[in-house]
């Protein structure tokens, strides 16, 4: 690969599936997308999937929390 080449291939920690026992932080307008067209939606984290399960009833992802915390704080809006 050459500086100038992209790798749209998103990287996940995704090991083992352990990211299916989590929630997810994803862009509102892709999850109302993904709801209607049926696309995968990208996480913060870099998770790829299509939503399907109720992000209620399982617990925050790490790295989507703590990117989030980021995103807040760089917004002015202080930690989650």
């Amino acid at each position: 690969m050459t500086s100038t080449d992209t790798d749209l291939k998103p990287e996940t920690t995704d090991i083992g599936g352990d990211h299916d026992r989590f929630s997810h932080y994803v862009k509102k307008d892709d999850i109302v997308r993904a709801n209607i067209e049926g696309v995968p939606v990208m996480a913060l984290c870099g998770k790829v999937w299509i939503p399907n399960r109720d992000p209620q009833r399982y617990p925050v992802c790490k790295t989507c929390e703590e990117i989030m915390a980021v995103i807040r704080k760089a917004k002015g809006g202080g930690s989650a």
